[in-house]
């Protein structure tokens, strides 16, 4: 017990009456990674905010949390503010809005230490420039001055892990600190908080949904489903042999860079042999969990999980199964190589969590082990449609073109007389081509103008620079008429599903406006309505119904029934999976992919998540700083990369195997993506690149002055990089 920081008991979160948190038991030791995971709403951040005492007054907390022996839960806002800061510290979701606006990094950081510590503000100053170099924010004594919002997304990140460890706490809570990060600035961050970590031997709680992450990072894994934890143990046992269904259907539903598991073979299934991106085969089949988390103040009785549970039996919905260590229902072993040796029974929890011991709250536990995913969660067959992965592109008709786009913004100054003081190249050199039934994925960091393209596709207007075709025909010059008919052709489906919807109609009326838009007449639009709902998966009688009666996913389908209702011929998806939790995107993926099988359907699909691109698409184009920089088929892309950008890219994607994810190789870039007002001669990604440090002077001068073209390297493989190189990431 010695070594145990945090010691988290019974711990209850209840918010007017619905209860967040029901009766959590956690334990972190000195130097010890334990990951949080679980979907939204499933009490991961509240637990964690719980521990800090950060809840609004409107929440009742009870349970016991001790920290080093000292109990948080009842303590008043001196005492917790003694140890908030110092003991313990957070790393938040949001960096740009826990901190104040108004006052510069560096002087925030001083206060942070300063308030713990006794010292002269001049060798505090020296501290925080210290933390901000510890963390890598470059030129550390300069960034000081700045403010937040002169920071990107990623710095301000670092700069709230330099505040949190600016005191060596004990314990650092890091609550989905990579979010909303770019993949490649995820990476960083992560390598940062262990950097931050090992310097101050701290214990860390890491909150996160990616399960990539978690696999990475964490010694310990615990899973959290409607308050409670489902299932804990050490990280490689709960990944390789998971026995909580909810758990194996969170693994399952999960799309991987490297294929991942495939059709079920029966016990052992899930942690057999998998098929890596290059080898021409499928990926495996994603499997969505029906149904959605039950609300906190409308629980169902017995297990919470059993209404979306195939497994589940009478037994489950009478009484909530407590979390045991595994064996029998009872709790005897029942003699199963899981996690570490059996621990006595007259062990105290905390040092029985802290022993690394495999629990589950299940009653059919000892049933799982072995199953594979889709053992438990069946897909129907006409969902296991994967894309096709041939090395020859199919012999049909163009559907989209461009060429050489390009696209600049003024960059204006003034509030009442505005003058243009220099401009923004969004896109500068695009280069697609997407034919009948292809799937092609746009990827890279934001601010590499892949939202540009898209508006400039979409616009059917005349172009700055470069030319669109659409079905054949240039997308400018068209007449009213013209354009009229062409939008029939192409749709879009927006990241956020509840924002694209319109709240005050019927999700019918939503549906059925592109139909009168293309003036269809009223019986063909009473057919067709019911028809969509059908085709995406949904109930026609729910036609009445509006958006916020609808869950995430379901909203989402609403949009893809919307984009179908015209027959177009090519859809375009900006990030349509980006905002639902795992177990829901696996769904919408696989629907995607059903209707692109029926109706032999284009996809044009904008994505940061690589593993997603992997799962649905046949080209992949990578984009940087408003330029291709490679493309070609999927297969070949991600085996054998030829540029340096899509190799970090893939190297900072994180794969849901804690084995082969801490085998790997990183390739991490320095800093963020540089600002798009200045035109940058030569190579555009040299101030990043780490071939370019490697090169002698005439090489680094061809970098600097000679912009490097799209060059043919292999069938439907093509680079722009003045020193290709094959590097396998995977």
């Amino acid at each position: 017990m010695s070594d145990v920081v945090l010691d988290i008991r019974g711990l209850t979160v209840d918010f007017r009456g619905a209860p967040a948190v029901r009766g959590v038991d956690l334990t972190l030791r000195r130097g010890e990674v334990l990951g949080l995971v679980g979907e939204s709403g499933s009490g991961k951040s509240v637990t964690a905010l719980a521990a800090m005492g950060l809840l609004p007054d409107s929440a009742r907390v009870g349970g016991s949390v001790r920290l080093d022996g000292t109990e948080l839960v009842g303590a008043s806002d001196a005492a917790l503010s003694r140890l908030r800061g110092n003991r313990i510290a957070m790393v938040f979701q949001d960096p740009l809005t826990a901190f104040t606006p108004v006052y510069r990094i560096g002087d925030q950081i001083v206060e942070a230490i300063r308030t713990h510590q006794d010292l002269p503000r001049a060798q505090a100053a020296r501290r925080a420039v210290e933390l901000l170099d510890l963390v890598g924010i470059p030129e550390p004594a300069l960034r000081a001055q700045a403010f937040p919002h002169e920071f990107s997304g990623g710095m301000r990140q670092r700069a709230m892990i330099a505040m949190a460890v600016a005191n060596d706490p004990d314990v650092l809570l890091a609550d989905e600190p990579t979010t909303a990060l770019d993949v490649t600035i995820q990476a960083q961050i992560l390598d940062v908080l262990r950097t931050a970590q090992r310097e101050t031997g701290a214990a860390l709680l890491l909150v996160s949904h990616d399960l990539g992450v978690i696999a990475g990072s964490a010694d310990r894994v615990a899973v959290m489903y409607a308050g409670r934890i489902v299932e804990s143990a050490e990280v490689e046992t709960l990944f390789a042999r998971p026995r909580m269904p909810y758990t194996l259907g969170l693994i399952g539903a999960v799309p991987r860079l490297d294929g991942g598991p495939g059709e079920p073979t029966g016990p052992g299934a899930l942690a057999g042999d998998v098929a890596l991106a290059g080898d021409g085969a499928a990926p495996g089949v994603l499997v969505p969990i029906p149904g959605t988390p039950p609300r906190p103040d409308a629980l169902p009785p017995g297990c919470a999980f059993a209404p979306r549970c195939p497994l589940a039996q009478d037994r489950c919905r009478h009484a909530e199964p407590e979390l045991l260590p595994l064996g029998t229902p009872d709790g005897t072993p029942d003699g199963t190589p899981d996690g570490a040796a059996a621990v006595p029974a007259d062990v105290p929890g905390a040092a029985r969590d802290a022993a690394g011991e495999h629990r589950a709250a299940c009653v059919r536990h000892a049933d799982v082990a072995g199953l594979a995913p889709l053992d438990v969660f069946p897909v129907p067959p006409a969902e296991r449609v994967a894309a096709p992965r041939s090395s020859k592109r199919p012999e049909t008709a163009e559907v989209l073109r461009v060429s050489g786009l390009a696209k600049t913004f003024p960059l204006l100054k003034g509030a009442v007389f505005k003058r243009r003081v220099g401009a923004v190249h969004a896109v500068d050199g695009v280069d697609l081509d997407i034919r009948q039934g292809e799937v092609l994925g746009l990827v890279g960091e934001s601010g590499s103008g892949k939202s540009t393209t898209l508006f400039e596709i979409l616009e059917l207007a005349g172009t700055e620079r470069g030319s669109v075709e659409l079905m054949g025909r240039p997308a400018t010059g068209l007449t009213r008429r013209e354009a009229h008919a062409l939008r029939a052709q192409v749709q879009i489906v927006f990241q956020d599903p509840m924002a694209s919807l319109d709240p005050r109609q019927p999700v019918g009326d939503i549906i059925a406006e592109p139909l009168r838009a293309q003036r269809a007449d009223r019986d063909r639009i009473a057919r067709r309505v019911p028809e969509l709902l059908r085709q995406v998966g949904l109930d026609p009688s729910h036609a009445a119904r509006f958006p916020h009666e609808f869950s995430g996913g379901q909203r989402q389908r609403i949009g893809v029934a919307r984009a179908l209702a015209v027959d177009p011929r090519l859809l375009v998806l900006d990030e349509p999976v980006s905002a639902l939790d795992v177990s829901v995107q696996a769904g919408v993926l696989n629907l995607l992919l059903r209707l692109r099988a029926e109706l032999g359907l284009s996809y044009l699909f904008v994505s940061h998540d690589l593993s997603v691109v992997r799962h649905v698409a046949d080209r992949v184009s990578v984009m940087y700083l408003g330029r291709t920089v490679e493309a070609g088929a999927v297969a070949e892309v991600f085996a054998r990369p030829r540029h340096p950008y899509t190799q970090a890219l893939l190297s900072a994607v994180p794969l849901p195997d804690p084995v082969r994810e801490r085998r790997r190789t990183r390739i991490l870039l320095a800093g963020d993506p540089p600002g798009q007002t200045e035109r940058v001669t030569g190579c555009r990604f040299r101030g990043r690149c780490p071939v370019f440090a490697t090169l002698d002077a005439p090489g680094r001068d061809r970098c600097t002055t000679v912009v490097p073209d799209l060059a043919s390297h292999a069938a439907d493989h093509v680079a722009a990089c003045h020193f290709p190189a094959v590097r396998t990431v995977l």
